[in-house]
């Protein structure tokens, strides 16, 4: 069955939309549910980001098609395909520190860890 362009311009229009609604909704929240919420979204399994990942490394599978064709310079796959990576590298980034958000947004009086005193900021990138 194929599908109508329209309607998938739609769905997409939904989903920014609901995406937008969640970051306000998240601004809005206490601090414990807030990093919940962040957590649960960004976990590297099913999530929004994993999702996400996963549209523009189709998207980039379709540039590369369509630039074999002509269709599409070059440039355009390249870097559909260099931002399907880089979205890949932050989920592995972001892996290394889901336990460490679980815990941050336990509930309190749980078993959850926290750091006794405000730590300074401190801009740590490996991968």
């Amino acid at each position: 069955m194929p599908h109508s362009t329209p309607r998938i311009i739609v769905l997409a229009d939904q989903i920014g939309l609901r995406m937008r609604q969640l970051s306000r909704a998240l601004d809005q929240l206490p601090a414990d549910q807030a990093l919940n919420v962040i957590a649960y979204t960004l976990h590297p399994d099913n999530s929004l980001l994993g999702s996400f990942t996963q549209l523009v490394e189709t998207g980039a599978r379709v540039a590369r098609d369509q630039a074999e064709r002509g269709v599409l310079a070059p440039e355009v796959c390249l870097a559909l395909g260099r931002a399907a990576n880089e979205l890949h590298g932050i989920g592995l980034d972001l892996d290394e520190h889901k336990d460490t958000l679980a815990r941050a947004g336990a509930p309190a009086g749980t078993s959850a860890a926290r750091p006794a005193s405000p730590a300074p900021l401190v801009a740590r990138r490996h991968r």
